[in-house]
């Protein structure tokens, strides 16, 4: 090549190299800031500059016997019983995994497209029939953080452009495509596991509740609602042989809903018997690939079942409210009033969460609310128009205290407030690792709880009040008798065979009416070692208390009562004489916030002489009080008792003069019982069966017990150390052989 030629081609023209339609330097995209693939055939654009972005989608293409073909389709399914997803992971597992066979032969049958078309006529035949509609694509990119309605139109905030105007006005599903699910499960109830959604929506502007809980219960179709209520009232007035046992009452409603619902199936209209024979005939000529199966599913094995589920939830259970009922993850669920979503607390959400259940009948919110009550054998009625009860329904091993009203005092129709305990109670170790309190704190209450101390753990409802007692309980010797007295409340769980629960309720028995005086007797003929208290709150049960203190038991209860002012407060005003506080050894004071359950406060209450660092003034009262542990703000806690801190000692002295020894062998025991604390949170130790044997073991014989943990740790360490070498010597195999 001449130098003519090579001067000629360096000033002729060239193409840059290829770059991403999203990159800065891309000449043939100036506009386009972001391009992705989100789904097999889905592309998603974001165009704009700083002010605005317009996102678009490109879907898969069709021609026009595809457009045919989907018209079809979707004109076909037009009838079918859909449940589209409430969340944008839902979409895409939706989309994912694609018609069932049923739905897929009859794509089958009424398409005749070449392979590559009818995979672009699924994806359209999915999105339109069984997904979000218009809106699919954006549920299927999970850079689209927030939704919006903006003059008509879909506007979506993705993770590095917003706003960005979609095009699409008056969009259905758009309260559903940007949804994120939190949590999905299924309840049980009888032979039925119901799938329950914990989802956050993030749709701005549609509802203040942004958390929420759906119970997908199965579809009614057009004319469900009256084939079932004419069940449950053929149920209630057939004549019945006998009485019907308890546990056989959800096998007699069921047997008696499947004959009405399937004889009302049958004879639903002058054609049922029809529709039937098209129904078998052409389910059969499918089979051999004759004819479209058949897609309305009113003679489907399970669309009896579906029918015969809502009878059940009625009449076994306890209607809208069965599911949460029997729900294990949720703490609260509240009904306030007809005709608004059912309210529900889940374990380890610090909010209201809505549900897609309501009361609309009030007649039938009534009818719950009786039923709820008569579990617990009250009856509520014109006289008596509240109640508190505790249920424990069969299957659960929960139990659950419920606040039931009509509407003769609630405004608004009936209410139903439930607060469930936990199936498996928490463990001072279970605490500890959740940063709930410091192990110095666990001691102290050991202490107290073995030398039958008295404690009190004050707070608002819902912080944890009767956990921290509950879990310290184990505590209290093996050999001690710990009765525990409430007023119906039953939260108060013993491990102990020596253990008694007495309790009273808030009507009339069949003989007398039962009050806390009355168990305050039947206590004193018991000899406990320990009395147990929960819910100090009425004056019954403060005057309970009172005489409790005077009797030289261990004494462990709660209250509400935020801080030591507000405890002085409330004994003021339920008659209890202030002088009696300074018999409390201990007032623990949980907090709440966020979701999060701690201890944020311990005081001690001491006498007028003794020297102290807070207290509170009341006419004609004076409390002092020392502060013993306390929350930091980092999260931490400020501890001014134990092994390494120097303080109060007010606590130490009355064990020493309970137990007739010097101070110094008390302080001697905490820091023993501190470290075996310690090696309870490193060794997990988080049943509470497993803590209560041991420490019973420890108590019966120390070195045996302390020999044999070691023995089991030593154990421990060699697996472990075993477990690394094999895994070290299959490294190097495995390096050997590349």
């Amino acid at each position: 090549m001449d130098e003519s030629s090579r001067h000629a081609d360096a000033e002729s023209p060239t193409v840059p190299a290829p770059l991403p339609p999203a990159d800065p330097e891309a000449w043939y995209a100036p506009d386009v800031r972001r391009q992705e693939a989100v789904h097999p055939g889905v592309v998603v654009t974001v165009r704009g500059g700083r002010d605005e972005f317009e996102y678009d989608t490109r879907t898969p293409s069709l021609s026009a016997d595809g457009r045919e073909a989907l018209a079809d389709v979707t004109g076909y399914f037009a009838g079918a019983s859909v449940d589209r997803p409430l969340t944008r992971e839902g979409a895409a597992e939706r989309m994912a995994e694609g018609f069932s066979p049923k739905y897929d032969r009859a794509v089958d049958r009424l398409t005749d497209l070449s392979p590559s078309m009818r995979r672009r006529l699924e994806y359209h035949a999915l999105a339109e029939v069984f997904c979000l509609g218009d809106l699919t694509p954006h549920a299927l990119d999970d850079q689209v953080d927030v939704a919006e309605e903006r003059d008509g139109e879909v506007v979506v905030h993705t993770s590095s452009f917003a706003p960005a105007r979609t095009g699409l006005d008056d969009a259905a599903h758009a309260d559903r495509f940007a949804n994120e699910r939190i949590a999905r499960y299924t309840v049980p109830f009888l032979d039925f596991d119901v799938p329950v959604v914990l989802y956050r929506e993030h749709v701005l502007g549609a509802d203040p509740f942004t958390t929420k809980y759906a119970v997908r219960e199965p579809d009614l179709l057009p004319g469900d609602g009256e084939r079932i209520e004419e069940c449950k009232e053929r149920i209630w007035e057939a004549p019945v042989d006998g009485v019907v046992a308890a546990d056989e009452r959800a096998a007699f409603v069921r047997e008696r809903a499947e004959g009405v619902l399937a004889r009302r199936l049958t004879a639903d209209s002058t054609r049922a018997w029809l529709d039937a024979t098209r129904y078998r005939l052409r389910s059969t000529l499918a089979e051999y690939d004759l004819a479209v199966p058949p897609v309305d599913d009113r003679y489907a094995p399970d669309r009896l079942d579906d029918l015969v589920y809502y009878v059940l939830r009625d009449y076994v259970g306890y209607g809208q409210l069965t599911v949460p009922i029997r729900d294990e993850r949720l703490e609260d669920v509240e009904a306030n009033r007809v005709g608004e979503r059912v309210k529900v607390v889940p374990r380890g959400v610090d909010e209201r969460v809505p549900t897609n259940l309501a009361f609309d009948d009030e007649t039938a919110f009534v009818n719950v609310v009786t039923q709820l009550a008569a579990a617990d054998g009250v009856e509520v009625n014109a006289s008596t128009p509240s109640a508190k009860v505790n249920l424990q329904p069969e299957g659960i091993d929960e139990t659950i205290r419920c606040a039931v009203a009509l509407p003769t005092i609630s405004e608004g129709g009936p209410h139903i407030s439930i607060r469930k305990q936990s199936r498996d109670p928490l463990t001072p170790v279970d605490l500890v690792e959740s940063g709930s309190l410091p192990t110095e704190l666990v001691t102290l209450l050991w202490l107290l709880y073995e030398h039958h101390g008295v404690v009190l753990f004050a707070g608002p409802t819902g912080v944890g009040k009767t956990t921290l007692m509950n879990a310290h309980v184990p505590f209290i010797p093996y050999d001690d008798r710990p009765v525990s007295i409430d007023e119906g409340s039953r939260e108060v769980r013993l491990p102990h065979e020596t253990g008694v629960s007495l309790q009273t309720r808030d009507h009339e028995s069949r003989y007398k009416r039962i009050s806390m005086a009355d168990l305050m007797t039947e206590t004193n003929y018991l000899n406990p070692d320990v009395e147990i208290i929960a819910e100090i709150n009425t004056p019954a049960s403060f005057e309970t208390f009172g005489e409790v203190l005077a009797t030289g038991h261990g004494v462990l209860g709660t209250t509400h009562a935020e801080d030591v002012d507000k405890l002085v407060n409330r004994v003021i005003e339920q008659g209890l004489p202030p002088h009696l506080l300074a018999e409390l050894d201990l007032v623990v004071f949980p907090r709440r916030n966020d979701g999060e359950r701690y201890v944020g406060e311990v005081v001690e209450l001491v006498d007028e002489g003794d020297p102290h660092d807070g207290r509170v003034e009341r006419p004609g009262a004076t409390v002092h009080y020392n502060t013993v542990f306390e929350r930091t703000t980092e999260g931490g806690f400020d501890v001014r008792f134990g092994p390494d801190a120097a303080g109060t000692t007010r606590t130490v002295q009355r064990i020493a003069d309970r137990t007739d020894r010097p101070v110094e062998a008390v302080e001697s025991e905490f820091r023993e019982k501190h470290r075996y604390v310690q090696y309870l949170v490193q060794e997990g130790v988080d049943d509470v069966d497993e803590l209560f044997g041991f420490l019973a073991d420890l108590r019966a014989n120390e070195t045996a017990t302390v020999e044999r943990a070691a023995a089991r740790r030593e154990r421990s360490r060699q697996s472990e150390t075993a477990a690394a070498d094999g895994g070290s010597d299959h490294r190097r195999d495995h390096d050997g052989d590349e």
